[in-house]
């Protein structure tokens, strides 16, 4: 199966319906691999169309206070790049179909080995990769090996770039173009419905990708606002804090927590899916 083509074939299949997707983040190993993996193979099911898992790193420097405290905590329980590749073998074995974007910092990359991770990352069954520390100026690290070994590399755009600076960032972009939706860290602020709006309307006039809105995405009103106009709603911080405010005093994962955040996985999917109803 391409790589590529689960996204591809993801969007399509939305827009044959005349639905957005909704896209969901999680920390791989937060608050421990078997959380982690549970909540990831449960994901799907409760309305998750493609599924953003974050590469725990320790200077996430574009996260705010919920995904850094979920790397902390993930960092802490052990999780490495490794161990995040282990939880996509996993979770292929059971879903052959959604796809699956590892997002974050090229620092583990280039430890781990740039060559041996696309490897192993296209073995275990990855789709794409958003690293946010990597410019088009430096595609030739990871972008263009990423592509040659036929995984997408998902670009960020942002409300400062410009008309004169989008084609270098959309240049060598597939998948989907990622719109960041505020200036700053996750989590922190929210973007009005007009400025989205406005930027996707920008964006399109520049690419036929489609285009996903993260970023200040807190609550399923918020998430359908996004999916009247976007091609998908991107929600990660709101998870995270999901997770972080379900944790027991010792940090650890009590019965009943998996669930608890996908009944919140299921609104937000109730309410992109229902948003041009």
């Amino acid at each position: 199966m391409s790589t590529e083509g689960r996204i591809t074939r993801s969007f399509a299949a939305l827009k044959a319906e005349g639905r957005a997707a909704l896209i969901t983040f999680i920390t791989a190993g937060d608050p421990d691999a078997a959380t982690s993996l549970a909540l990831l193979r449960g994901l799907p099911a409760a309305g998750a169309d493609l599924i953003e898992i974050g590469m725990p790193f320790t200077d996430p420097m574009a996260d705010g206070p919920a995904i850094q405290a979920a790397s902390l905590r993930a960092l802490a329980a052990g999780m490495t790049l490794a161990g995040t590749l282990a939880l996509v073998r996993e979770f292929r074995a059971g879903d052959a179909d959604t796809p699956l974007i590892l997002m974050g910092y090229f620092n583990p990359i280039y430890r781990y080995g740039v060559a041996r991770f696309l490897v192993d990352a296209k073995t275990a069954g990855v789709d794409g990769l958003i690293v946010v520390d990597l410019p088009p100026e430096e595609d030739q690290e990871l972008c263009l090996p990423a592509l040659a070994a036929g995984i997408s590399f998902i670009r960020l755009a942002t409300p400062t770039t410009d008309d004169a600076r989008l084609p270098a960032v959309l240049r060598h972009t597939s998948g989907f173009v990622y719109y960041v939706s505020i200036t700053g860290i996750t989590g922190t602020a929210a973007a009005s419905d007009q400025a989205i709006s406005d930027a996707v309307t920008r964006l399109r006039r520049h690419t036929s990708l489609p285009v996903a809105v993260g970023f200040g995405i807190t609550s399923p009103d918020r998430a359908a606002a996004v999916a009247t106009v976007a091609d998908a709603a991107v929600v990660g911080s709101a998870i995270v804090s999901r997770i972080a405010n379900g944790l027991d005093d010792r940090g650890h994962a009590p019965a009943g927590l998996v669930e608890s955040v996908l009944e919140f996985v299921r609104e937000l999917a109730d309410a992109v899916h229902g948003a041009r109803r």
